[in-house]
């Protein structure tokens, strides 16, 4: 018999006795912010998806056309990560995507999907049979993302989800994410499943927001994996963020370093929470707040954020966004 760790078994005890279902989000008080994903960019030319691209530095060169499929893995720079599985790097037609695609060869990931790189291999493996039960979802069912991961969750073989999850595992998640305090943030529009900041847009107040974007698009929609995020938070954030994520602000919530460990980079099972993308932790957030999620973890998990509000959220994920990975 496996046994729990000891601060999960605390907090399940404590989260069943205090938790009370906060009321689910309807999709359209999903905040835009961290739920850009159901939209999609114009469709490239006919013309131009036969161009040639290519990256400072690599030796190779893709088309658009096999830049935005699904079972090519752009693999600019072969030489930052291990060889990739077969699943990893080209998927299994017709229907189950390759993992590098959307992750990146070196699991990064961006900020509509998840960065997966230096994840438990017993905890990617325990998320898709969540997604093959239905016992994880997403609380905005158009979020292509999870409806992706559902469906293909339905027929991958368990060899080769544990082929992606020790190959994802196998290396540590590099700082990714730039998190800066602002008062004012670009203006930006949801295009191809994330923020991107609008040309010529001006600014705006950032209010209880997080505006996550590229650190350089043109690179990011080439699905560069060395190019990373710009995360704009509110001033005064990061202050708060750090006092519930590591004392739980006097009953609020509960210390994140409780189970995710002093430094925020897991305990066994348990994930890293630092360095990842404040985006996909806002919807985790939500989706653990709403029902949608209901793995094993779930029950604690939800008694620990049920107080929260989107302002305790924004300076929590912007806090561990901040975090060395």
């Amino acid at each position: 018999m496996r046994t729990r760790h000891p601060a999960l078994l605390a907090l399940t005890l404590i989260a069943a006795a205090s938790f009370a279902q906060a009321p689910a989000t309807s999709q359209e008080k999903l905040p835009l912010w961290a739920y850009p994903g159901h939209f999609s960019q114009a469709p490239a030319s006919a013309a131009s998806l036969a161009e040639g691209e290519h990256l400072p530095g690599s030796k190779t060169s893709y088309t658009k056309a096999e830049i935005g499929d699904l079972f090519v893995v752009p693999d600019w720079y072969p030489d930052i990560h291990p060889p990739m599985p077969d699943i990893v790097a080209h998927g299994r037609k017709p229907d189950v995507y390759a993992c590098g695609h959307c992750h990146l060869p070196n699991g990064q990931g961006r900020p509509e999907n998840a960065s997966v790189t230096g994840l438990p291999a017993e905890y990617i493996v325990q998320q898709m049979a969540d997604f093959k039960s239905g016992l994880r979802k997403g609380s905005d069912p158009e979020m292509l993302s999870v409806t992706n991961m559902v469906k293909l969750s339905k027929s991958i073989s368990d060899e080769d989800v544990k082929a992606a999850a020790a190959y994802f595992s196998s290396f540590k998640l590099k700082p990714w994410i730039r998190v800066v305090e602002v008062e004012q943030v670009p203006k930006t529009k949801p295009a191809g499943g994330m923020l991107v900041v609008e040309d010529g847009g001006g600014t705006e107040p950032i209010g209880n927001r997080v505006i996550e974007v590229s650190e350089n698009l043109e690179k990011t929609e080439l699905r560069d994996p060395t190019s990373g995020f710009i995360a704009y938070v509110p001033k005064g954030s990061l202050a708060k963020g750090k006092d519930l994520v590591t004392t739980g602000a006097n009953g609020k919530t509960m210390a994140c370093t409780m189970c995710h460990g002093p430094n925020l980079k897991g305990t066994g099972n348990i994930p890293s929470i630092a360095g990842r993308s404040p985006s996909q932790m806002t919807r985790q957030i939500i989706d653990f707040q709403d029902g949608a999620r209901n793995g094993s973890m779930a029950p604690m998990m939800k008694g620990v954020v049920s107080k929260l509000t989107i302002e305790d959220i924004v300076a929590i994920t912007g806090y561990l966004a901040s975090q060395e990975p």
